[in-house]
């Protein structure tokens, strides 16, 4: 049972919005498993207000990590005095934890954990061609770690060109797989992965045409809620294997306490 009252630790998960994140709950739950007195709460900050919130709350002497959600993962980068190699070159993190000299260090453990939840449901990008919509906070991490892991395609799909572009010229330094623009179009891509967030409302249209889908795909999603979201969905309809966001923040979610514990 969670313990509320008297966490010696605090840590803060900041978004806008905030109100769909589940994972102060479960954080808590896991950092008292382990032993340690700590509590996570969630703070709706909007984007213009961030740096001040960071600053006012680091004042708190028991003050000692912050999980980043959407859409702060980049401006997260700039409070951080060091960072994980990974969050150096993305220049954006989703965790940071505060070390004993008082300063920031960050990292970005999304593209990890989708792609160990991945593994875990049979997905594997080696050698395969790989699509992959939205350019931002989550998607620029999967996107590293799917050519990290050896895609040979790595296609990327996102509305604001600027961004798209961006990316594909950062990863393209890399010399790993061919970093190409994409569409929704998922015809001839083996691993297909939404990293927006379309898909949260009930309203919105699905991010890739799942019509077009190859049952040999593996698709994947980083939305937690719904937990099954219409991409998921239908390509489940389609036979493809999936892996859903909810468990892809299982997997973040073990990298991230890691990270926050200095391990």
């Amino acid at each position: 049972m969670i313990q509320l009252n008297g966490a010696s630790r605090v840590y803060i998960i900041i978004g806008d919005p905030i109100a769909q994140v589940k994972s102060p709950a479960g954080v808590t739950e896991t950092f008292q498993q382990n032993g340690l007195n700590a509590l996570v709460i969630p703070a709706h900050v909007a984007p213009g207000a961030f740096h001040e919130f960071v600053h006012s709350a680091g004042l708190a002497q028991n003050f000692d990590g912050i999980i980043v959600t959407v859409p702060h993962k980049f401006s997260a980068y700039d409070v951080c005095s060091g960072l994980t190699e990974r969050s150096q070159f993305l220049k954006a993190v989703n965790v940071i934890r505060r070390g004993p000299d008082g300063k920031w260090f960050g990292d970005m453990c999304d593209g990890a954990g989708f792609y160990a939840a991945a593994k875990k449901n049979g997905g594997n990008v080696k050698g395969r061609k790989a699509l992959l919509v939205g350019a931002g906070g989550a998607g620029s991490a999967i996107a590293h770690t799917l050519l990290v892991e050896g895609a040979t395609v790595l296609a990327i799909h996102d509305e604001d060109h600027v961004r798209r572009d961006t990316l594909i010229e950062k990863l393209s330094s890399l010399k790993l797989g061919q970093v190409v623009a994409g569409s929704s179009d998922p015809t001839g891509y083996e691993f297909v992965v939404n990293a927006t967030p379309i898909g949260m409302k009930e309203t919105d249209p699905c991010p890739i045409q799942t019509d077009l889908l190859s049952k040999q795909a593996f698709v994947g999603d980083v939305i937690t809620m719904p937990a099954i979201t219409p991409l998921i969905h239908n390509a489940r309809a389609a036979g493809c294997q999936t892996v859903t966001g909810t468990e892809m923040f299982a997997g973040v979610k073990d990298l991230m306490i890691e990270f926050l514990v200095g391990k």
